[in-house]
């Protein structure tokens, strides 16, 4: 049985999102950047503390952000042949209203730790290594994984899956890791999928 593992590939970045409403270009950076979660997080908060900014400037940025064209259908039609789990790095005080409007996929991802003030001290992450732990326990209960991601932080996971794809990554990452399919359209994705399970295209 398989089940299909997804980063957040469906819509846009929220951390380039917030970059161009606040002006702070810094914050454009992300993991497909810096390897360093850990690294990445910690400069980022740095950044919001600088420039007196938290969770709410950022939950209204992401109020108005919507799902990239065509991820609804793709989601759509992809859970209509298979299980699928959203394994993000990102946080539920930012991924809600993204997910409400992808239909309320299953996701898995971290929490912020927010001061009464609203602004953004910390964060805890779900596991250690978690999208790699969470592949390795859905194989340790006898799923097959379909892995898909565009970051250094979704490597392990797609390395560690039975099939595996790059989506709208970096030319670095694609240099990197030849091996990998990568696609730049959800259809492309959609047939490799597919694929995969041995399920003919329409």
């Amino acid at each position: 049985m398989y089940i299909t593992c997804l980063d957040m590939v469906l819509v846009p970045e929220i951390w380039i999102e917030f970059s161009k409403v606040s002006g702070i270009p810094e914050l454009t950076r992300t993991t497909r950047d810096e390897p360093d979660y850990d690294k990445l997080m910690r400069w980022r908060l740095g950044i919001l503390k600088e420039h007196g900014l938290g969770l709410k400037e950022i939950q209204d940025v992401i109020a108005q952000i919507d799902p990239l064209p065509g991820a609804r259908e793709f989601l759509d039609e992809l859970r209509s042949f298979t299980q699928v789990i959203i394994i993000s790095d990102t946080f539920t005080e930012f991924a809600m209203p993204l997910m409400k409007k992808l239909g309320w996929p299953t996701l898995f991802c971290n929490s912020l730790e927010v001061s009464e003030s609203g602004e953004i001290t910390g964060y805890r992450m779900r596991i250690e290594n978690s999208k790699l732990s969470t592949v390795r326990a859905l194989q340790s209960i006898g799923f097959e994984t379909i892995a898909s991601g565009d970051s250094y932080n979704d490597l392990d996971m797609i390395l560690a899956s039975q099939a595996g794809f790059l989506f709208r990554t970096t030319d670095k990452i694609r240099e990197d890791y030849p091996q990998l399919q990568a696609f730049e359209e959800f259809d492309e994705l959609l047939g490799a999928i597919r694929s995969t399970m041995g399920i003919r295209t329409r």
